[in-house]
């Protein structure tokens, strides 16, 4: 997204001109968002995103006719039922639509926009589930993951018992909460039994450690800069994994100190 990569946005010029086009800027018009992937495949060769249906829902505060404008000067605009959307080339292209004066829906598939996949009611109950344990955290998500694409599991395909761990996933759910300077993560993962939790708590817990030895070589550091490899040391220092009956969590404060000097300045300064 325009404007997410630098550390201000306000001094990224296409993002400037976006607002000044849309009259959006998400730093000051965005409330919430919720962002859904349904995964056909997972990574492209080069490394990019595969052919996944992408659906998100956003609230603020949008100004219609500047948006509209803005999408029609390279794209187009199309019917769904009842549903007046906007097309806008890309890779992926992009369709929007507005569901009411602050809500907008957008989705990576111009084809089929707005359809979302249907579910039996067993795994709507599983992902209420997931989300119901962490809908409380500013930042969260929720994932299914015991029907992902062959192609993930094709990467275990020399290490059986790893593919077979792999498999025993069956969801993920991740919080963030700020802390002051601070954010605290949480990622928990959902297994099909207690046996395979605890094999991936231990499995996890030796690869922390792995990490702690592999980085105290002077040999390694040297192929990171300074700020990768205090990131990777404190990473493998200061997260914590645990499990409890089927799941497994991982848990970790980042400090602005973990993400290089400029981040920590900024802290100060704050």
């Amino acid at each position: 997204m325009l404007g997410l990569a630098g550390a201000d946005p306000k001094e990224d010029r296409d993002y400037q001109a976006f607002v000044r086009d849309t009259g959006f800027d998400y730093t000051r018009d965005l409330d919430v968002a919720a962002i859904a992937v349904w995964p056909t495949s997972l990574m492209t060769p080069n490394g990019g995103f595969g052919n996944n249906l992408v659906l998100a829902i956003a609230d603020g505060r949008f100004d219609r006719e500047k948006i509209k404008a803005y999408a029609l000067r390279t794209g187009k605009t199309g019917m769904w039922m009842t549903q007046s959307f906007y097309t806008v080339p890309g890779d992926p292209p992009v369709s929007f639509g507005f569901l009411s004066t602050t809500r907008i829906e957008l989705t990576d598939t111009p084809s089929t926009p707005f359809v979302v996949p249907a579910s039996d009611p067993a795994e709507i109950d599983a992902m209420r589930a997931r989300v119901h344990r962490v809908a409380g955290a500013p930042i969260f998500a929720a994932a299914r993951t015991d029907n992902l694409p062959k192609s993930f599991y094709d990467n275990f395909k020399n290490a059986p018992q790893l593919q077979s761990l792999a498999r025993s996933v069956k969801g993920l759910t991740f919080a963030g909460q700020p802390q002051g300077d601070r954010i605290d993560l949480a990622l928990d993962a959902e297994c099909d039994s207690l046996t395979h939790a605890a094999e991936i708590a231990t499995l996890l817990d030796g690869l922390r450690m792995f990490g702690t030895v592999a980085l105290s070589d002077p040999k390694t550091r040297r192929q990171m800069t300074a700020e990768q490899a205090a990131f990777l040391t404190a990473l493998a220092s200061q997260v914590k994994v645990t499990h409890q009956d089927r799941w497994v969590r991982m848990t970790l404060a980042v400090t602005p100190e973990m993400l290089g000097p400029s981040n920590s300045a900024h802290a100060e300064l704050r």
